[in-house]
């Protein structure tokens, strides 16, 4: 028996608890790179009639869609109705960054019209591993810590990573023998992925990758009660004032938990805000100063109000 089906239970058992219907009709997004080929293929083995796959073409490169026609005809193989979609990638600085924005709503779009419950990707734990080392070098938080999500919205669908718990290694094993694609900008030194990746490669057993992915489970399920408490804080402690202000009682609160609440209450405002930005007003209304955020005021104190701003004269 090959290996790929070897691992078919374990990866059914990883799929259906991400699942909240074990029934439901999946997508697949799959490259033709060796771990969502991967996927594919264990896909197949233990749902074959409730999956469909999608390869996007960013229009990057011009090997797309030669490499889109071989996860074409692997699905006609296996039996699985598979669609390419075709997407425009707004040139700017990160072109990487751009490409999945493109990628992920060309991906809601196809599932939410083929009716899919959820869009499958094939991140798995080295991909985890790279991303909170990447994050760990930008000063991320806490919720940057907790890296990539096993489940979590996308519009009207739900993305989920039933891999994350499952190692490169295995599965390039899973389909050893069968054709694959490798991205050239997977290894340009150009991209940050790039090069955290090369060096925990060189790194080799003096990093713990598996320990490194559970970190990241620890420090999501640490956001996950932050993030409740926040929810408590917020039926408790914000109330709506006349001509659409916002009182927030931050007494006695963490900084963090008061953070949280502005950020909230700014975004329900329909006001854009960065982190640093939000940092920058947390510290003048620590300062007992007035900040202003977009076209909001906040005013400090142990209740902090929020309400438009003055137009400028």
């Amino acid at each position: 028996m090959s290996a790929w089906r070897d691992q078919a239970e374990r990866f059914r058992t990883d799929l259906d608890r991400l699942l909240p219907d074990p029934s439901a009709r999946i997508g697949l997004a799959v490259s033709g790179g060796p771990d969502s080929m991967a996927m594919l293929l264990l896909a197949a083995e233990t749902m074959p009639d409730r999956i469909e796959c999608a390869t996007v073409d960013h229009g990057l490169r011009a090997e797309a869609a030669g490499e889109a026609g071989l996860v074409a005809a692997a699905c006609a193989t296996l039996g699985v109705p598979h669609s390419i979609l075709t997407v425009e990638v707004e040139r700017i600085a990160s072109i990487q960054a751009a490409a999945r924005a493109a990628r992920y709503v060309a991906l809601e779009n196809w599932a939410s019209v083929r009716g899919l419950a959820a869009v499958a990707t094939a991140h798995h734990a080295d991909d985890q591993a790279e991303t909170l080392l990447m994050r760990l070098c930008r000063g991320a938080g806490l919720s940057g810590l907790a890296g990539i999500r096993a489940r979590r919205p996308l519009g009207r669908i739900m993305v989920i990573r039933p891999l994350l718990d499952w190692r490169r290694d295995m599965l390039r094993a899973v389909v050893a023998g069968i054709p694959t694609v490798d991205d050239p900008s997977n290894s340009d030194p150009r991209h940050d992925r790039s090069r955290v990746r090369q060096l925990l490669a060189t790194l080799g057993d003096q990093v713990d990758i598996d320990h490194m992915a559970k970190s990241a489970v620890h420090l999501a399920e640490a956001e996950e009660a932050l993030a409740w408490t926040v929810e408590e804080a917020m039926r408790s402690r914000v109330s709506s004032c006349p001509n659409g202000r916002m009182l927030a009682d931050v007494e006695g609160l963490p900084r963090e938990i008061t953070r949280r609440i502005v950020a909230r209450l700014i975004g329900g405002a329909d006001s854009q805000v960065d982190g640093p930005t939000l940092d920058s007003a947390m510290r003048r209304l620590e300062q007992g100063s007035t900040a202003t955020v977009g076209r909001l005021k906040l005013s400090p104190g142990r209740r902090i109000l929020i309400e438009k701003a003055p137009p400028h004269r």
